[in-house]
């Protein structure tokens, strides 16, 4: 007699899901996954009725899954939000200009409005061109701080409440292992978080923050998603490949051991002198935006950037090279002012200054593409 699904007794199963290790069938498989991620948000609290939320859309499996997914239970469930798309060009040739085209598509097929925003209109400078200057050693540093920055600014023109990553539980896990890995007390206290927000930040969370990526990738193919699957052509000279791989090994020897990992996380209670080592946060007196130094971090970058010092804010050493160079020479690029829901959600445009010279050059409006 053939095996059936483990849920429903009548189809037989197709898969076996890496989380549980139960044979289901394709229809059992779309049920159990949306509604776990289902009752994650409802567990966490994650939305209210009416609340704007974007989705940190790259056009890879994470995001176009979770994009889909939002859709899918937002409908469902009413939950009553409003769902834009937001992604951030980094300027990553034969990568970011390709899986753009995938959202996009995404878009389309959502139905969900849109908003492109690129490093080059923020910064003035592209991966490209900051991986030419400083290597490829550090260069997701760059990449992931002016992430985080273009992703809050986005939403503060769309004028959104929440931004919804598509950070899964192997991204959770290997976050953990990274800060054992570095000593870094501090943060692994904080950094199994499903949700964050500061007074100056805008809401984030993780709706996959319990859903492994094998599933992710499970759920996009018998969905017939459209997604783009190749890796950044800068990642794997990154740091987290390494917990990443470590994570893989212990993957295959215990699958349970990327859950067990996320709860351990959770369980870490961590002491006053770990949490004195944080320092107070400040707003960066150039741009405005968090920061725990007078410069925030991505300002600190980009100066290092613009008088030719790449290096300049990735090491303690770095920035005091930095800060004996003498002050800031005028006519370098600066990042415009931070504000939030400083502009209507209409506005689309944004500008570069130049320091010591006023507004600066105006640059051309975002890429703004409307559902329907």
């Amino acid at each position: 007699m053939p095996r059936l699904c483990a849920l429903c007794s009548t189809q037989r199963p197709i898969l076996k899901r890496p989380k549980t290790g139960q044979q289901i069938c394709k229809d059992c498989f779309f049920y159990v996954f949306e509604t776990e991620v289902h009752n994650t948000i409802l567990e966490a609290k994650l939305f209210q009725p009416g609340d704007r939320v974007a989705i940190g859309a790259s056009g890879g499996k994470d995001s176009t899954v979770l994009a889909h997914v939002m859709k899918t239970l937002n409908d469902r469930y009413d939950y009553g939000l409003e769902l834009f798309l937001l992604s951030i060009d980094e300027g990553i040739t034969g990568y970011r200009d390709d899986s753009l085209e995938t959202v996009k598509q995404n878009q389309k097929e959502y139905n969900l409005p849109l908003k492109i925003l690129s490093y080059n209109e923020f910064y003035g400078w592209t991966m490209d061109s900051i991986v030419e200057e400083v290597g490829r050693r550090n260069n997701c540093t760059f990449c992931g701080v002016f992430r985080r920055q273009a992703l809050d600014r986005g939403a503060a023109m769309l004028g959104v409440d929440h931004i919804v990553t598509g950070h899964n539980a192997d991204d959770v896990a290997e976050t953990v292992l990274m800060n054992i890995m570095r000593g870094d007390i501090a943060r692994l206290g904080r950094c199994t978080a499903i949700c964050t927000q500061g007074e100056d930040t805008i809401k984030r969370s993780k709706p996959f923050k319990y859903t492994y990526e094998k599933e992710i990738v499970m759920y996009a193919y018998f969905k017939r998603l459209t997604y783009f699957s190749t890796e950044c052509i800068y990642s794997p000279d990154a740091y987290r490949g390494h917990a990443r791989s470590f994570l893989k090994m212990l993957e295959a020897a215990r699958p349970s051991a990327i859950i067990d990992i996320i709860y351990s996380g959770e369980a870490c209670e961590v002491g006053e002198e770990a949490t004195k080592e944080l320092k107070e946060r400040k707003t960066c007196k150039r741009c405005g935006y968090i920061a725990s130094n007078d410069l925030c971090k991505a300002c600190t970058l980009l100066e290092g950037l613009e008088r030719g010092m790449g290096n300049a804010g990735i090491t303690d050493r770095g920035r005091k090279q930095l800060e004996a160079s003498g002050p800031t020479p005028d006519g370098l690029r600066t990042i415009p002012f931070f504000q939030m829901n400083a502009s209507t959600p209409t506005d689309a445009t944004s500008s570069v200054t130049t320091s010591g010279q006023g507004s600066g050059a105006r640059i051309s409006p975002v890429v703004d593409v409307s559902a329907g």
